[in-house]
């Protein structure tokens, strides 16, 4: 049912007919991040900062990245469940599950199924919740050109974003990543209608990250994690947009490792 074949911190698992990427690097707690719709294409420098204090695990979702893309793979609930058999797979346990944006929303939907391996969450600009009222950029009708400037309060990032040129590989994994994200978060529009009914059954330290400027899913879904989650704690990064850990690494890091650690890391 499983294999895994692993070299150069990086491994793959062959689980439930489906072949999953992962990276793994570093020492101490075991720290499982979960990447946002547009997928995680090595170690970052944040990341690598995360390695020296953590044993850090970064597998590319099902359907995402140089992961397959099975046959069950429908929806956000697929891959809550998968991930929950990944863990139990690799035999992990007190791990902190810190997810971004799309990986934000999977966290929280693994942890109201079963948080028995789970020792903290982190929730990052995390989608999944839907707030009447709140306006928020339809990330689906951005032209290409229009996505970084949306990302990004602070322009220069959006800039850098959009002056790589990308190499036909990476267009063929964009276009990956898209049809996957589209496949478990078009209808409804990056939320899951059930999710804020469960939320109360997430029974582990929570951290909602946000930035303040966040077009894409606005700040105010912070609050409501908050209020939902009973031992939630918000942090909320002023002069930052969706991408806290590329726009304020340093202060996203701190935050994170100073939760971890008040948390039994």
């Amino acid at each position: 049912m499983t294999a895994v074949d692993q070299s150069n911190e990086t491994s793959t698992l062959n689980l439930l007919g489906c072949k999953v990427n992962y990276r793994r690097k570093g020492t101490g707690p075991t720290l499982l991040f979960l990447h946002g719709a547009a997928g995680v294409g090595g170690w970052t420098p944040w990341m690598l900062q995360l390695t020296e204090r953590f044993d850090v695990i970064v597998p590319d979702h099902p359907g995402f990245g140089s992961s397959d893309t099975p046959e069950w793979f429908d929806n956000i609930h697929d891959l809550a469940y998968y991930y929950l058999d990944f863990i139990k797979a690799l035999g992990l346990h007190d791990v902190h599950l810190v997810g971004h944006s799309l990986g934000g929303w999977i966290a929280a939907e693994i942890a109201v199924r079963d948080s028995s391996a789970l020792k903290t969450l982190t929730l990052t600009a995390a989608a999944g919740l839907r707030i009447p009222g709140v306006e928020r950029v339809d990330v689906f009708l951005l032209a290409p050109k229009d996505v970084p400037p949306a990302l990004f309060f602070d322009q220069k990032f959006a800039d850098a974003m959009s002056a790589h040129t990308k190499t036909d590989a990476e267009v063929d994994l964009d276009l990956k990543n898209g049809y996957a994200f589209a496949r478990v978060a078009w209808q409804p529009r990056l939320y899951d209608p059930h999710l804020d009914k469960w939320l109360h059954r997430i029974d582990v330290p929570a951290l909602i990250l946000w930035g303040d400027a966040d077009k894409i899913v606005p700040p105010e879904h912070a609050a409501e994690f908050k209020r939902l989650i009973p031992q939630a704690t918000v942090e909320i990064f002023p002069h930052c947009g969706h991408l806290p850990q590329v726009e304020q690494p340093q202060a996203f890091l701190r935050a994170l490792t100073t939760f971890i650690e008040r948390n039994g890391a």
